[in-house]
């Protein structure tokens, strides 16, 4: 997708601090780190959400917690815990209509709190 900021980052049209790649995927640090160690791992095609990608490309969505996981390893926070999260969706709070995964950790990062309203 030619405007997709993501599409952009794997393809090398933007840089980014890039920490891991593989053939499907891309893992960089986030712009705006919500812990110690945030990290976006995205996949090399676009697609809008992870449902929908693995719906055509269960492979390649596996493929993202993979490299998740080798980032985890490769920051030191795979032993101590880290939380991975896909936001779907304008109320799930997706900003990049491209899916991808946000790795955090390197901290406590404690429970996941839902508000009503």
């Amino acid at each position: 997708m030619s405007d997709c900021l993501f599409c952009k980052i794997a393809s090398g049209e933007i840089p980014a601090d890039v920490v891991a790649t593989s053939d499907t995927a891309l893992a960089f640090r986030d712009i705006q780190p919500r812990t110690r160690v945030h990290v976006l791992v995205v996949p090399r095609d676009h697609h809008e959400t992870l449902a929908g990608m693995a719906a055509v490309d269960a492979q390649g969505a596996a493929d993202l917690f993979t490299l998740a996981g080798e980032v985890a390893a490769a920051e030191g926070i795979a032993d101590t815990g880290y939380r991975l999260i896909s936001n779907v969706g304008e109320d799930g709070g997706q900003e990049v209509g491209h899916v991808h995964v946000h790795l955090l950790g390197g901290q406590r990062v404690g429970p996941m709190v839902a508000t009503r309203g």
